[in-house]
């Protein structure tokens, strides 16, 4: 499971049938396995929850930016 929590801005998470519009405040959680993509017209802050072996660019290959496996905070 992945969530969302928009601190400024607007944000939103399309899906392949409807979108989902943030605002500020408001968060949204997409259940593992569930395909979505997120975009922003303007500049938005997001916290983003998400289990540490995600990689954050879709079906890239792992990079730097992904935590390695078993990593916890």
């Amino acid at each position: 499971d992945e969530m969302f929590l928009v601190w400024k801005g607007r944000f939103r998470v399309e899906f392949r049938d409807r979108t989902v519009e943030l605002e500020p405040g408001q968060f949204l959680v997409v259940p593992r396995g569930v395909e979505h993509r997120t975009a922003a017209d303007e500049e938005a802050e997001v916290i983003i929850f998400e289990p540490s072996e995600v990689v954050n660019t879709g079906d890239a290959p792992v990079s730097e930016f992904t935590a390695p496996m078993g990593a916890t905070v």
